[in-house]
């Protein structure tokens, strides 16, 4: 399984966690769900972190089944509506920047 990871790192404007948490889910959650191919969608919202540690405030992460999945997602009209939808809330709630990393999953489960 391949999952693509979009990390947060900034900060939420003073005040606006839990707005911006309810804006991310009822605004741009529907649009990350609709890619074509994704397995799922897991978005974290950070509780704490360690001292010195940057600032995350969010995680997103999309698994595919296979990366040719994950470059079908990124040239569809979906992506195109979810970053829309991802900039307008941003520019209301967040100062940072986004970076992505694409990475192979190897669950392990516990008996």
């Amino acid at each position: 399984m391949i999952t693509r990871y979009a990390l947060f790192e900034g900060r939420i404007h003073p005040g606006q966690s839990e707005a911006f948490r309810a804006a991310v889910l009822d605004e741009v959650l529907p649009r990350w769900k609709a890619f074509p191919g994704a397995l799922s969608v897991r978005v974290s919202f950070a509780e704490s972190r360690d001292d010195g540690a940057p600032e995350y405030p969010m995680i997103l992460a999309i698994s595919y089944p296979d990366l040719t999945s994950v470059e079908t997602a990124l040239a569809s009209p979906a992506r195109t509506a979810a970053k829309a939808a991802t900039d307008a809330v941003l520019a209301r709630f967040f100062t940072g920047r986004i970076h992505h990393h694409v990475t192979t999953a190897h669950d392990h489960e516990l008996a």
